[in-house]
C-alpha cells in the first residue's frame, strides 16, 4: 500500500473527535476524504450504510478477519467489531486523497505503527470524564449501560493518549477546531492563509 498522508483522530466517545474531522473535511486545501470503517454492530438512527459505515454481518466481518482485508480490526464490545479495510484506504488514495480516521484509540495505534513515516496521530482529551457523561447523555442514542461502558472504557483510552503525536484539548471546540487544522495542514504540506 502506498498513497498519500494517513491522519488518526482518536478519543473517548463523546470528546468531539468526530466534529473536529468533520470540520477538517469541510477544508478543501487539506485535500481530505473520510475512511468509512466496517462495523458488525447495528445502525443507530439514521445511519447509513457506505456513508456512516459499512455496516457488516457479525460473520461476514469475521470473515474478512480470516481473509486479512482489514488494515486493523478490534472487538470494541462483545460482539461487536470495528475496522478499517485495506481496500477502503486504497480507493482514496486512489483518487489523490490524504486519508482521515475518526477511529478507536487502539486502532489508531494499529496504523501509526504500520505506517509510521506518513501518519499523524492526534488524541482529542476532553475537559474531563464528568464532561463525557454528560455529553453522552445529551446524545441520547443509547442506554444508561452503554455510556457507563463507554465511560469506563474512556478511563483506559485516557492512558494511551502520551502514545499519539499530538494531544489537543477539546475544552473550548473553536481553539480544538483551529489547532487541529494547523496540525494537519503543516502534516499535509498545505498552503493556508496567514
Amino acid at each position: 500500500m502506498k498513497g498519500g498522508k494517513l491522519i488518526i483522530f482518536s478519543a473517548p466517545s463523546g470528546s468531539g473527535k468526530t466534529t473536529i474531522v468533520r470540520h477538517l473535511l469541510e477544508q478543501p486545501e487539506l485535500n481530505l476524504a473520510f475512511s468509512i470503517s466496517a462495523t458488525s454492530r447495528p445502525r443507530r438512527g439514521k445511519e447509513k450504510h457506505g456513508e456512516h459505515y459499512y455496516f457488516m454481518r457479525l460473520s461476514e466481518f469475521k470473515q474478512h478477519i480470516k481473509d486479512d482485508d482489514f488494515l486493523e480490526w478490534e472487538e470494541v464490545y462483545r460482539d461487536n467489531f470495528y475496522g478499517t479495510l485495506k481496500s477502503e484506504v486504497e480507493r482514496l488514495w486512489s483518487e489523490g486523497k490524504n486519508v482521515i480516521f475518526d477511529i478507536d484509540v487502539a486502532g489508531g495505534l494499529r496504523i501509526k505503527k504500520k505506517f509510521p513515516d506518513k501518519t499523524l496521530a492526534v488524541f482529542v482529551k476532553p475537559p474531563s470524564v464528568d464532561e463525557l457523561k454528560i455529553r453522552l447523555k445529551k446524545r441520547s442514542t443509547e442506554s444508561d449501560d452503554k455510556i457507563n461502558m463507554r465511560i469506563a472504557k474512556a478511563s483506559v483510552e485516557l492512558a494511551t493518549a502520551p502514545q499519539f503525536d499530538k494531544i489537543i484539548k477539546n475544552y473550548d471546540l473553536d481553539k480544538a477546531l483551529e489547532e487541529a487544522h494547523k496540525l494537519v495542514a503543516d502534516f499535509v504540506g498545505a498552503k493556508t492563509e496567514a
